[in-house]
């Protein structure tokens, strides 16, 4: 019974998930959950991308060094791949800081959009609850980093690499940010459930293709103007309405059946 239930929410795409969370986070029941989370976001965002529109220059000019001589012809189109590439990196960079900060909100949204999808009432978080859950969060966030690094520093390597680093590169960095995105946002609502990231990540390779879609919309977005100080709410709403459809009743029923042996 579970499994078809899962074959028949398996029918929406990433596509689909990405406009779900825009209802659900600006829905009557989940306003006030957003909130906080939001204003995390306009504030360490706003001050970080303006940071970064003021080095932007500088960095630039340090990427385009380790371009070799023969290919200065080819300025204008690299500048605008380094360009690219930095926004990505920064929007990723930005985003991790952000959510860290915002994480228990963003796991306390998590739940309360599990709540209003699945019927079920959320647990009753206290402020005190929450402040003792920190170090486990912290220590989720932490564990995701650590991967993101695992696989970031290869690849940014590669960068030095001529032709390659400049056309090849930016076209695999642009897939891993976003796969990295979506295992960000994600995260939450299997955390809440105390399911163990290395389970996570196998749950979402069963639908590689709409996790990476729902990671690159994310990824775009949180690159646009305005719309990046909003993003991470959204995110966190869409990725959750996926849990439930596709992920909640194999992980639990998984580990109550692990319970029992």
């Amino acid at each position: 019974m579970l499994e078809n239930k899962s074959q028949h929410s398996n029918s929406k795409s990433g596509i689909e998930y990405f406009f779900q969370g825009w209802s659900l986070a600006f829905s009557p029941g989940l306003k006030r959950f957003v909130f906080l989370p939001l204003l995390a976001n306009i504030v360490i965002m706003s001050a970080l991308f303006y940071w970064f529109f003021v080095s932007i220059t500088g960095m630039v000019d340090w990427g385009l060094s380790f371009m070799p001589s023969w290919l200065h012809w080819l300025g204008y189109i690299i500048s605008a791949i380094v360009i690219l590439t930095l926004t990505i990196l920064f929007c990723y960079f930005f985003s991790t800081i952000t959510n860290v900060i915002a994480a228990p909100f963003n796991g306390l949204l998590a739940e309360q959009v599990e709540a209003q999808l699945t019927g079920v009432p959320a647990p009753d978080t206290s402020w005190l609850s929450l402040i003792k859950d920190l170090p486990r969060i912290l220590k989720r966030e932490l564990q995701k980093f650590g991967y993101y690094l695992l696989w970031a520093i290869p690849i940014l390597l590669t960068y030095l690499i001529p032709i390659i680093g400049q056309s090849v590169t930016p076209i695999v960095w642009f897939l891993f940010t976003a796969w990295q995105i979506n295992i960000q946002y994600a995260d939450y609502a299997f955390d809440n459930h105390k399911i163990s990231f290395e389970r996570m990540r196998q749950l979402l390779r069963q639908d590689r293709a709409d996790n990476l879609l729902f990671g690159m919309l994310i990824s775009f977005f949180t690159m646009l103007p305005l719309l990046n100080l909003i993003i991470m709410p959204i995110a966190v709403c869409g990725a959750t309405a996926m849990w439930v459809d596709r992920y909640r009743h194999q992980a639990i029923f998984a580990s109550k059946s692990q319970d029992f042996r």
